[in-house]
């Protein structure tokens, strides 16, 4: 845009919202951000809602374009795989890369928010509004009609942009829904399953019960268990549970002996660190799990959709935070572009966009079964050592699908998928054929013959996708 003063309406100052408001300012954009909520750099974040999140390469490359790759960092705690925790209390760590560099990060929502806000706020041009519920957007207008809960009044704002970054339950999304002013699609889907948060505290003063650099789980086939350590020393919680299927589900869970029964035949070990878990389990809410997906994102030139309003995502992947930043890393590209018009900007995103978000939803799904299930799999864990060793032997020419979402930030969520996908299904085949040794059997040498041959396996796959109109 040539016209830099104009005024742009951000409406939600979470994750995505305070880095756009951060990037938009630093392009010299007037910003002005209206937020629900306190401040929460002030009041503590509520219990039961996602306190650290996993963060890896994708939101690293947004932290780099906003300058505080450094100051984010020392939030981080590296998790070098996945600790899977047995019935018995037995664990072994299943790592996420076959190369040392490659690792994802556990980190403090509210910590990463609060840095965030600061950030932006250090420019003139950058105004951020709390305790301030957008109601509804006219979108024709550009205007939107906010709630003070200060002085629990109305008022209406009008800017020259307004950018939805308010989350899953989006206001501006509402409208266009409501509004029928143009064909919107839209659609939400739940999976049966909720979560709650528990946690697991610390031993004494930044002392952890368990291992410190590993993302916990309990995979138990149609639940599970997982754990992200926190700075602190203390570990947050989350039981991923059916409401109503199964012999223990929230909806029967209704008594604390019920609970600790759960918890004794479950995950004893995780019990035995968890003296709290009563407390945490009768207080924190039991949360639903969906996806959202919508077109357009826009209206004209007048409004967009961006982060969880335009398409959250279950958090089996890791990659909701990083996927929300990365709309920001690549709507700054866009912009880079030098459109004359916002309607322009705004196609010109989500025709590049929406691919890849529609492609990490689905991914997220998958990941959910993986976790919960087949990481306990034994040929699921062949497949993983041998992924390792392929990645190990050949690390500038192999990687997993998670590597390829996870690591390689300048590939797309789609094409990850798709060359992820065809992978895995050229390992499983061969592996359930017999027609490749494990891992634990091979030379060098045999083990580049392997990788020839899932390298010629995949591109077949991939072929035979593209023929059959899936790619």
């Amino acid at each position: 845009m040539k016209d830099k003063q104009q005024n742009i309406l951000i409406i939600g100052a979470g994750l995505c919202g305070s880095l756009l408001a951060l990037r938009l300012g630093q392009r010299g954009y007037n910003v002005t951000v209206y937020e629900k909520r306190p401040d929460l750099r002030k009041v503590t974040i509520s219990a039961g809602r996602s306190i650290n999140l996993a963060f890896s390469n994708r939101g690293i490359k947004a932290m780099k374009l906003v300058g505080l790759e450094d100051q984010v960092k020392a939030l981080c705690i590296p998790m070098n795989g996945r600790m899977i925790h047995d019935t018995k209390g037995h664990t072994f760590l299943s790592p996420y890369s076959g190369r040392a560099h490659e690792y994802i990060n556990s980190i403090s929502r509210g910590g990463l928010n609060a840095l965030l806000l600061d950030e932006a706020e250090k420019h003139k041009n950058v105004t951020i509004h709390f305790n301030k519920k957008c109601k509804s957007v006219d979108f024709e207008k550009t205007t939107a009609l906010f709630k003070d809960y200060d002085t629990k009044t109305d008022f209406v704002e009008d800017a020259d942009v307004i950018i939805g970054t308010d989350g899953a339950g989006s206001a501006l999304r509402k409208s266009y829904y409501l509004g029928k002013k143009f064909l919107f699609s839209f659609s939400q889907d739940y999976l049966t399953h909720g979560y709650k948060e528990l946690s697991i505290l610390p031993k004494g003063k930044d002392d952890f019960r368990i291992f410190k650099n590993a993302l916990h789980i309990w995979p138990r086939g149609s639940f599970m268990l997982i754990a992200l350590p926190n700075l602190d020393g203390s570990f947050t919680v989350t039981l991923f549970l059916s409401y109503d299927e199964g012999d223990y589900n929230f909806n029967n869970l209704n008594t604390d002996e019920k609970v600790l029964e759960f918890f004794k035949k479950e995950f004893p070990d995780a019990l035995a660190q968890m003296p709290n878990l009563l407390d945490d389990f009768n207080n924190n809410p039991t949360s639903p799990l969906g996806t959202v997906k919508c077109s357009p994102w826009h209206y004209k030139g007048n409004t967009l959709l961006m982060g969880d309003a335009a398409h959250a995502i279950v958090p089996f992947y890791g990659q909701g935070m990083n996927a929300s930043f990365e709309d920001v890393v690549e709507f700054d590209k866009v912009l880079d572009k030098h459109l004359n018009d916002w309607e322009t900007i705004f196609k010109v995103y989500e025709s590049s966009r929406k691919k890849d978000t529609d492609a990490i939803a689905d991914l997220a799904i998958d990941n959910f079964y993986e976790m919960r299930d087949h990481v306990a799999n034994s040929i699921f864990q062949e497949k993983r050592k041998l992924e390792m060793a392929l990645e190990q032997a050949f690390p500038g020419d192999y990687a997993s699908k998670y590597s390829l979402v996870t690591f390689n930030e300048d590939l797309g969520y789609r094409d990850a998928m798709l060359q992820g996908r065809a992978q895995d299904k050229a390992i499983l085949n061969m592996l359930t054929d017999g027609t490749i040794p494990t891992p634990l059997d091979v030379t060098a040498k045999e083990l580049k013959t392997l990788l020839k041959k899932v390298k010629t396996e995949t591109r077949d796959i991939l072929e035979e996708d593209k023929i059959a109109g899936l790619k």
